[in-house]
């Protein structure tokens, strides 16, 4: 019984805490901490498969795997958070608000807080989804360096395009004027 009780407080200060860091603000504390539970449980869980299996951390990474890894996150991320076509991936947690950039949609995390909210803005947000994408190819890199290499360069070569669709954009409405 005391072992209950003081579980019932902890769970009472901790949601004092958090009434206390919301103030009038709706904050997902708790949300948001389910989230960084899921993170953190996928990186315990690689790195006991890379222990369990004798997977060796790579000696270094080259600076062309680190630009190929910060292309690829920044174009997977901005396509899973951004991309009108991957909007029913969000859609369970964010509402359409508008157009946003070339091929992007903007849009509102659903306003209940919680788990829900709490996901909602880390689909919308690529700032958010960078630190998920880059844990992927950095386990990728340990798992299977050769195909995350791949993936990534794809990736990369795509924000290439992307840019150069965007300077011929301009370009074009520069000869316009």
């Amino acid at each position: 019984m005391a072992q209950h009780a003081g579980l019932r407080d902890l769970a009472a200060a901790g949601r004092a805490e958090a009434d206390a860091y919301r103030g009038d603000h709706d904050r997902p504390l708790g949300g948001y901490l389910v989230v960084m539970i899921v993170y953190t449980s996928l990186v315990v869980a690689a790195a006991l498969a890379a222990v369990l299996t004798g997977r060796k951390l790579p000696r270094d990474l080259r600076v062309s795997d680190i630009a190929l890894m910060a292309m690829g996150t920044h174009k997977l991320a901005r396509t899973i958070s951004k991309d009108a076509v991957t909007s029913p991936l969000r859609a369970p947690f964010t509402r359409y608000a508008d157009t946003g950039g070339p091929a992007e949609v903007m849009e509102e995390v659903r306003k209940p807080s919680g788990l829900r909210h709490s996901v909602g803005e880390l689909l919308s947000c690529p700032f958010c989804l960078d630190m998920w994408v880059v844990t992927g190819f950095t386990i990728g890199h340990v798992f299977a360096p050769r195909l995350t290499r791949l993936v990534a360069s794809a990736l990369a070569a795509l924000t290439g395009a992307d840019f150069l669709q965007l300077a011929y954009a301009k370009a074009q409405q520069i000869a316009e004027d």
